[in-house]
């Protein structure tokens, strides 16, 4: 039937109806799930494996659903060791690709080792121990693998999926072909979750397909959401649908809050990860920026006083020491003259100068030799003259 798909949708060919009844025949004759296998507690971890491993190798799912539905009776039937059923699944994949695909499509020994690797499945498959199990797979049904599931009947069933009078959140459907591509999306759902649970393999697999269409039409609000159209194509009532209904759309609410916890969770994380890097950039923002303990020079700014006095203090001494050399100056020559005359000592000194009428102390211009200099200035009353002279003081000259 894979192999089928892949070359022509034989849904939608002249042999749709009398290979829709065939396998309808087929259904009939399918073995009883009973559910008294003792490793059911690892049957989701199995399923999960096939459904990762078909994906890998891109098998339709056809041919993943008969592998589970293959592993599902054979465990309803043996008493399996943990590692054998390890084995027990690959060779029911194997089975299922050499029914339903091309042989080139059919996993070959070294990439089902690699991958069982990669999914930490501490089994090492050799060629015999498959060989052996696919013939005790066989034995056991019989040689008969043409066993239907519900995705054998879900793409005839999406083929009449949405109709011309059908309406969409209460409106004509306006593009038939969206509407189909996002119904098919939804079905598909609906398939995939139903092999997870073992209840469903108590109702028939075309039940299960024609439900699965169904619930998509309620979550996309199509209504009706079971037409003639669909009842006479399935010939399934929407009585015969609704306990499957009803379970299909419980684990879909089911799935809807679960990711919305998930989603709320991550929200919180994110926003509990924001609120620390703020936090944190805050907290290096303080440190970089924080105000400095020591106090700048211009909020405490120091008094005048503090440097005037030296300079007052520097000023006195050279003053002090002007004074006496100009003293001792003076004393030397009057020595050597014999105490010549005013006009004598003033012809000594240098070019007469003209008296000053000031009566007040004169103001000398003194500048300090040391860097920056410093303009001073300074009076006193030359007490070794008569009359009062402006004298030039020399920086620190001798």
């Amino acid at each position: 039937m894979g192999r089928k798909r892949m070359e022509e949708q034989w849904w939608k060919g002249e042999l749709a109806a009398d290979i829709h009844q065939t396998l309808r025949t087929k259904e009939l004759k399918l073995p009883m799930y009973k559910a008294h296998s003792p490793q059911i507690g690892m049957r989701r971890y199995l399923i999960d494996l096939l459904t990762v491993l078909s994906n890998r190798f891109n098998l339709c799912p056809t041919a993943r659903h008969l592998a589970i539905y293959l592993l599902d009776l054979f465990m309803d039937r043996y008493d399996i060791t943990v590692k054998q059923l390890h084995v027990t699944s690959f060779a029911c994949l194997l089975l299922a690709s050499k029914f339903e695909e091309k042989e080139d499509k059919v996993p070959k020994l070294e990439h089902l080792n690699n991958l069982a690797y990669m999914c930490n499945v501490n089994v090492v498959l050799n060629k015999k121990d498959l060989l052996r199990m696919e013939m005790l797979l066989l034995e056991n049904f019989n040689w008969n693998l043409c066993l239907p599931t519900a995705a054998h009947y879900i793409d005839y069933y999406l083929h009449a999926s949405v109709g011309e009078n059908d309406l969409h959140n209460g409106w004509p459907v306006t593009s038939l072909t969206k509407n189909k591509a996002f119904l098919e999306k939804y079905a598909y759902y609906f398939l995939d979750f139903s092999v997870q649970d073992h209840t469903f393999l108590h109702f028939r697999p075309s039940l299960i397909a024609a439900a699965c269409v169904c619930a998509s039409r309620i979550c996309m609000q199509i209504s009706p959401a079971w037409t003639t159209q669909l009842e006479l194509l399935t010939c399934y009532s929407w009585e015969h649908l609704v306990q499957c209904i009803e379970m299909m759309l419980i684990c879909y609410e089911n799935d809807i809050k679960e990711a919305s916890n998930i989603k709320k969770h991550v929200t919180i994380q994110h926003q509990e990860r924001e609120a620390v890097e703020n936090l944190s950039h805050q907290a290096t923002t303080q440190v970089l920026f924080q105000q400095s303990s020591y106090h700048p020079l211009a909020q405490h700014p120091a008094p005048l006083s503090q440097f005037q006095l030296p300079v007052q203090d520097l000023c006195s001494a050279y003053r002090d020491s002007l004074e006496a050399h100009r003293a001792s100056s003076l004393l030397a020559a009057c020595a050597d003259s014999s105490f010549h005359s005013c006009a004598a000592l003033q012809a000594r000194l240098g070019p007469p100068a003209q008296p000053l009428p000031l009566q007040t102390p004169i103001a000398v211009q003194v500048a300090l030799g040391t860097e920056p200099r410093h303009c001073v200035s300074m009076a006193y009353s030359s007490t070794y003259l008569s009359d009062l002279h402006s004298c030039a003081a020399g920086c620190f000259d001798g």
